[in-house]
């Protein structure tokens, strides 16, 4: 990965979605919402506060989190879809 995020942004990959429901039915490509989980790919250095100090970030990479539906940037990186986000759209870190 060449891409390093700045201050208090994380780059995120999401997960893939479900393509069947519970019951069996597949869901079509043009129906399916965007998933709202995702894995920590890689993390800025962390905020400034107002003394100037770094504030390091909760989240590392490898964390998987859950975001706000609307949260981030959409960027490709390498040939890849990924998000560019604020750590404070990450709603929490989903424990295995």
């Amino acid at each position: 990965m060449n891409f390093r995020p700045l201050h208090d942004r994380v780059l995120v990959r999401r997960v893939e979605a479900e393509e069947k429901t519970a019951g069996g039915i597949i869901i079509p490509d043009t129906a399916k919402e965007k998933p709202q989980e995702g894995e920590v790919v890689a993390a800025g250095a962390g905020a400034k506060n107002d003394k100037g100090e770094v504030s390091p970030l909760d989240v590392k990479a490898g964390d998987k989190i859950l975001f706000g539906k609307w949260s981030g940037t959409e960027v490709k990186v390498n040939g890849e879809d990924l998000l560019i986000m604020k750590e404070s759209d990450i709603l929490g870190i989903v424990e295995a």
